[in-house]
Parts: C-alpha cells; structure tokens; sequence
C-alpha cells in the first residue's frame, strides 16, 4: 500500500498546522492510501537542538521517510520563516532523503505578508534534501480557520484550495 508521512512542523500539540494536517489525513484516508504523523514534539528537544543526528530517537523518523512515496509538511510562519524546530528535524535526514517522493508543503501565518515564506524558505531546504516533485504549496491565514472546542476547523475556501493540492499528490503517489 502507498504511505504518505505528515509531518508537523508546529511547536503547540494543538495548532493550525495540526488542523491542516488532520484534514489532509481523512482525505489521504479516504483515497485508501495509508497515512502516519510525526510531529517535532516527538522527539527530544535536546536531541534537535543539538543535531544528534546519530540518536537512536530519530532512528523511525528516517525509516518513516524512506518509506513514504509521498510527505506532506506543515508548519507555522515565524518571523517569515518555517519553524526552527522544523528546520532542525529535516536537519537529521540525510542529504537526498526526499529524492523521487510527492511533496505537499502546507503553511499556517497570522497575516498574508508571509504568503511567499513556502517557496523562498521551505521549498529550498526540501529541494537540497532531493526534492523534485514539489507540488504548489498551501498557504493559509488565520482568518481561514475557526477556533472550535480546543481545535481549528478549516473554512470552505481553505477546504476547497487544501483539497485540490491534495488531489495532485494523490494522483502522484497512487500506483
């Protein structure tokens, strides 16, 4: 079966980037592909921060990216940037890691001045890692979700655009 591994790139366990991500899983879901997550929180902060590249913590994570045909990655914008933390778990895999799978990257920023963070920040650190296959990325604001019981819920017109990128990485990744 074809796998797509989410990774979340935030460092809040609930997040707008985390909501991007769970829509994405029904729909990947629902194509009958099979779908795992990891999340930066998942591994020691020590471990990032220092680049212990060699550390047993991230020994499944790089599995988990060999063994995906396609990766979905979502982060919060800071400071017109991905997040640090997300930077640094990319920082473990190897230098052609991404080599021959679909990418979807997906972003979450307070205001549309960070519209362009994805492809001048983002997309440049997934292509040294071997990334070819880039699909446009998904760029949301925060008045495109609502807060609901602890959590986000996506609106319509993100759930449309989310969809559609969606769609491409499907059509890429199943056999």
């Amino acid at each position: 079966m074809t796998r797509v591994l989410l990774i979340n790139g935030s460092p809040a366990a609930v997040s707008r980037s985390s909501a991007l991500l769970s829509h994405a899983r029904g729909a990947l879901e629902a194509a009958g592909l099979e779908v795992s997550q990891t999340s930066i929180l998942d591994y020691p902060a020590d471990d990032l921060v220092q680049a212990r590249y060699g550390s047993d913590s991230f020994a499944t994570f790089i599995e988990e990216v060999a063994a995906a045909s396609g990766i979905i990655v979502s982060t919060p914008i800071y400071k017109a940037s991905f997040s640090g933390g997300l930077k640094a778990l990319l920082d473990i895999l190897p230098q052609e890691a991404l080599l021959g799978k679909a990418i979807l990257p997906l972003a979450s920023a307070g205001t549309i001045s960070h519209l362009l963070a994805i492809d001048y920040a983002l997309k440049p650190v997934l292509s040294v890692l071997g990334a070819r296959d880039i699909e446009q990325g998904v760029f949301a604001v925060d008045d495109q979700f609502e807060k609901v019981d602890g959590g986000y819920t996506l609106k319509p017109e993100l759930v449309e655009r989310l969809d559609r990128n969606l769609g491409y990485l499907i059509s890429r990744v199943q056999p």
